[in-house]
């Protein structure tokens, strides 16, 4: 039967294929098996070079052919891999076995073998693997859109920096601000957890079945094991793995570095379902129009619609990512005793959360690219809300001493329409110095940003 993306069972691998390009090479099950083929060669090809009489150091054509094999390895080899594992009903084995199978024209290889895999148990294997895979997601792939949403975040702040708005705290009209410093918050904010996610340790073991070296010393035992696994994990790619080393674990890597990359990612989602609402509130108060798109329908029955789908598909995956994300975290560090098998399925799942994390970002840098302020709308709410400056003069009169200020401005504005005639009128009757009055007297609701585009500009 031939599967066309109609047929599948997640959006992420059906609907939205196309988007997830980037990702699925690396969090696919074929990804998987890539990584685990690069762990295990870089282990022999450290095991050659240990000085053991039994396993002498491997040729130079031995060593890039091995290599080769993972740099050069694709989809019919993890078909292969599947094929072996029909028969094994072990994944990890079944690396091993076809690993094994590409020495058979290659005497040099054939002879030492038995030290593909050698000491390991599966989850030496499978920690360093998903520790790769994680490493090539977020550092090829999550940051980087992250980083185009916040490029895109930046520009808005810089172009809008001084265009005020009217804030709406609660809901209701507030002191205002300006485009620019609002995008600019947004900014700063996934700058943090972006920093967050960009130094999580992702951390590897490689210490045996209950993380004891038990089996590396019964074949050796005055070999210091425990400094060769550091190397092995702390060495740059390709001859290494590049990743953190784990001193201390039982049979699987203790997940807690992910728990805690996956909260950092649940974090920075929960910026963006902020910003998504936000924009979408504005765009349903005019603030901003949305650029029209040829041929595209906002409504099987209203011609005019056009909807902020772009903020609302965003907002539907980013929840969707930060449920399995937060499972995760909080299933992945928790195992029976020394090993069950709790984590093995749910780590299958770590792309999917991704992945709709990924299109989520996706989703926003498009809504973004199509918004087009609209600064009419804007100014004509900031002209029609005076009752805004009654901060501002109360602030002014408490300096001065006048008694009962804030208070005075509460009878005046809480629950009646205010215009600049009602706000001039009262102004003039202060006992103030004239400078201040005349100050007070020329601000506008528009004038009244503190330093909003500074704040804007300065990100």
């Amino acid at each position: 039967m031939t599967h066309s993306s109609i047929c599948a069972l997640s959006p992420l691998d059906g609907r939205y294929f196309s988007k997830l390009s980037k990702i699925r090479p690396i969090m696919s099950e074929l990804g998987y098996m890539h990584r685990r083929v690069q762990v295990e060669v870089a282990w022999f090809i450290a095991l050659s070079d240990c000085g053991f009489k039994e396993f002498k150091p491997l040729s130079p054509g031995a060593r890039t052919y091995l290599l080769g094999l993972v740099k050069k390895f694709a989809e019919p080899d993890g078909k292969a891999i599947k094929d072996i594992e029909k028969t094994t009903n072990h994944d990890v084995k079944a690396v091993e076995y076809w690993l094994k199978s590409k020495f058979e024209a290659r005497p040099e290889l054939l002879a030492v073998q038995e030290f593909v895999h050698f000491a390991c148990t599966s989850e030496d294997i499978n920690n360093t693997s998903h520790a790769l895979q994680l490493k090539s997601a977020l550092h090829g792939v999550l940051l980087p859109t992250i980083d185009s949403v916040i490029a895109q975040l930046r520009d808005m702040a810089h172009a809008f920096a001084g265009v005020p708005m009217l804030s709406r705290t609660h809901g209701q009209t507030a002191s205002p601000t300006t485009v620019g410093k609002e995008m600019g918050n947004v900014v700063v904010r996934l700058l943090a957890a972006q920093d967050k996610m960009a130094n999580v340790a992702l951390k590897a073991k490689m210490n045996g079945a209950v993380g004891n070296y038990n089996a590396h010393l019964a074949a050796w035992p005055d070999f210091d094991w425990e400094a060769f696994s550091r190397k092995v994990i702390e060495t740059p790619e390709p001859l290494g793995l590049g990743l953190a080393f784990q001193p201390y674990s039982i049979q699987i890597e203790p997940h807690d570095y992910m728990a805690e990359l996956f909260d950092a990612v649940a974090r920075t989602n929960t910026i963006l379902i902020d910003l998504a609402r936000d924009i979408w509130g504005y765009v349903s108060l005019g603030y901003f129009k949305q650029e029209l798109q040829s041929g595209e329908v906002g409504s099987s029955t209203m011609p005019h619609k056009v909807n902020p789908i772009d903020f609302e598909n965003a907002e539907g995956n980013l929840g969707l990512s930060n449920a399995m994300l937060r499972h995760l975290s909080q299933t992945l560090p928790i195992s029976r005793w020394q090993r069950d098998l709790t984590d093995s399925t749910a780590l299958r799942n770590m792309g999917v959360a991704l992945g709709y994390a990924i299109l989520a970002y996706q989703s926003l840098g498009t809504g973004l690219s199509k918004l087009k302020l609209n600064e009419e709308a804007i100014a004509a709410d900031l002209d029609a809300s005076w009752e805004v400056l009654a901060e501002p003069i109360q602030t002014v009169m408490r300096r001065y001493g006048v008694p009962h200020s804030y208070e005075q401005l509460k009878q005046l504005t809480r629950g009646h329409a205010m215009t600049r005639e009602l706000m001039q009128e009262f102004i003039s009757k202060l006992t103030l110095p004239e400078a201040e009055k005349q100050r007070l007297l020329a601000l506008t609701p528009a004038s009244y940003v503190g330093l909003a585009a500074e704040l804007a500009r300065r990100v």
